[in-house]
């Protein structure tokens, strides 16, 4: 069983319910991720539970606003700890550059390791051209980010286009393919897999099921093999 490659999205509405749902699935799930509701209802020590508990925190705020902002929200969420931050590419050259500087600096001056920058291209609540989602992950990556946010019908074109190492985040994974919500490009997780995606993004299929254990452990399964 490998829970590494599988992100859970704690998108609930209070701490309590994101503790009890960390409380149960790790270690099986090691990451997990903290966006703007839970972070909004929680603040900071919701990132601090998880990291107390073991497991490691994808920061998923999708960081948009000047230079000088994003690089001093960058910084905090270094002094977090948290394993990797999301940023909208769409936000420009110098603030993405000033935040990669921002991570770079505060996480040498604490001597700990920097966390990931991950570029959102596109919503996966919106529809896009692959010719979109490529030149903004190209562009993203030469800023000085480490991956992006991609659907897995984007990761195959991303990974065989663009030859540099890159970390590819992709959410909307689902077990059944039947499911439909407001996620416009969902995929199982071995299709995400074939694809070339290194971490999976799993939310509502976990949070909403009667066993959330058992789900847990048949999609852990899956990228075991």
């Amino acid at each position: 069983m490998n829970g590494r490659r599988i992100i859970l999205a704690l998108d609930v509405e209070n701490f309590s319910k994101a503790k009890r749902f960390v409380n149960l699935l790790y270690p099986k799930i090691k990451i997990f991720k903290v966006g703007l509701q839970l972070f909004i209802a929680s603040g900071p020590k919701i990132v601090e539970f998880i990291r107390q508990k073991g497991a490691e925190v994808f920061l998923d705020l999708k960081f948009f606003d000047i230079p000088n902002t994003v690089a001093n929200a960058t910084r905090q969420a270094v002094r977090l700890k948290v394993k990797m931050l999301t940023l909208h590419v769409s936000g420009g050259e110098e603030m993405l550059r000033a935040a990669a500087k921002a991570a770079a600096e505060e996480s040498s001056r604490l001597k700990i390791k920097s966390p990931l920058l991950i570029g959102v291209t596109v919503l996966t609540s919106q529809k896009a051209s692959s010719e979109e989602v490529l030149r903004l992950a190209k562009f993203g990556l030469s800023c000085g980010l480490d991956g992006v946010v991609c659907s897995a019908q984007e990761a195959r074109n991303l990974r065989s286009k663009i030859k540099k190492k890159f970390i590819m985040v992709t959410p909307g994974i689902r077990p059944d393919k039947t499911i439909r919500d407001d996620q416009k490009r969902t995929a199982t997780i071995a299709e995400a897999l074939r694809s070339g995606s290194d971490f999976l993004v799993i939310g509502r299929p976990i949070l909403e099921a009667k066993n959330p254990l058992q789900v847990v452990a048949e999609q852990c399964s899956v990228t075991a093999n």
